[in-house]
């Protein structure tokens, strides 16, 4: 019996190793596809349409074959889940487009108290100080490594504010949705993909023309362009899956806590691969974050230990398995050797 409860432990690691190595990898793909310096593929809405595309078509897949099985969620719901998770991805190009790119770090960085507020809000949640403390000292390290010039105008301020609030609402969504229909990560986001993917393969084109003032159908696709969209979309899959897997597992907070993770590797593989400057001053931003995660770790663990209840004595742990085999077997009264009592 004990076996089997251990199994999920190997599963949240790789839960989470699923979503850094994906987060980064597609991070790195996406550099080469709509940088000046490779692809010039200035369609990032567009590209997201792609990537619930292919999302979409392995859910298609998986139940198709058996190998998810699909439970009934309001269509409703996920019309409206899906709108705020589009509004989100729209919100944070248009606040990138319109703000610099030290403020759109900071909006990124709001998201954890933003997170812990709704959750507080929504769930009631509460957080211990342990726990607060650590989420400070993240939201501080990653600010420190990432936020460099702060520039905002009314309009920017405005889109960061609501894809903000829709990131959050969505990722804190993500997990009750799981709770309420006892629904699986992927079986969720197997039904979520297909409404995703058609709102933003249809509005995707507009958004990036008006981002950007270049259309979609002037773009030339190369066979390099092709690949790296491909690969992009495959990097999508896992990524998407992960999120749902570690936010339907954890909680929304741990996933913007130790989602930083992301920031710290794509920061030293932008130093490793394309040349990017590293200084102290990143180092030390990156070190402080990753001891807070390491706080925040410990402190959720200690928090979920104070919470369990532990019995008084050895009457509120005797179950089923705790009964000796031959006590089970022939129905006799064992003998407690240290008590000297006799239990039936």
């Amino acid at each position: 019996m004990e076996a089997e409860k251990k199994p999920p432990a190997v599963s949240d690691v790789g839960a989470w190793a699923m979503n850094v190595v994906s987060s980064v990898g597609i991070i790195m793909a996406n550099k080469q596809l709509m940088s000046s310096s490779g692809y010039a593929f200035a369609f990032a809405t567009t590209l997201t349409g792609f990537h619930f595309t292919v999302t979409a078509l392995v859910g298609w897949i998986s139940n198709a074959t058996g190998y998810s099985v699909s439970k009934h969620v309001p269509l409703w719901e996920l019309v409206w889940f899906s709108l705020v998770a589009n509004t989100s991805i729209t919100g944070m190009n248009l606040s990138l487009m319109l703000n610099s790119v030290g403020f759109y770090q900071i909006s990124k960085l709001s998201m954890i108290p933003v997170v812990c507020l709704m959750e507080w809000v929504l769930n009631s949640k509460h957080y211990t100080t342990k726990v607060i403390s650590a989420v400070v000292v993240v939201a501080a390290g990653v600010g420190i490594c990432t936020v460099t010039d702060v520039e905002v105008n009314a309009k920017g301020f405005l889109c960061a504010c609501v894809a903000v609030f829709c990131t959050s609402l969505q990722q804190i969504t993500i997990g009750s949705f799981q709770k309420k229909y006892n629904i699986g990560s992927f079986e969720l986001l197997s039904k979520t993909a297909p409404i995703q993917a058609i709102s933003l393969i249809i509005l995707g084109p507009f958004v990036d023309y008006y981002l950007n003032g270049r259309s979609l159908l002037n773009y030339n696709f190369s066979g390099g362009a092709t690949f790296f969209i491909l690969l992009s979309c495959s990097l999508a899959v896992f990524c998407n899956m992960s999120q749902y897997l570690c936010i339907g597992r954890f909680s929304a907070t741990s996933f913007q806590v130790l989602g930083h993770m992301k920031t710290v590797c794509v920061l030293i593989l932008g130093w490793i691969l394309f040349d990017s400057a590293l200084t102290v001053k990143n180092i030390m931003g990156m070190l402080l974050a990753v001891m807070g995660m390491v706080v925040y770790s410990w402190a959720v663990e200690a928090e979920k230990k104070a919470a369990t209840p532990i019995p008084r004595n050895k009457s509120d742990m005797l179950d089923g398995e705790d009964v000796p085999l031959k006590a089970r077997v022939s129905g006799l009264p064992t003998v407690d050797l240290e008590e000297g009592e006799m239990k039936g």
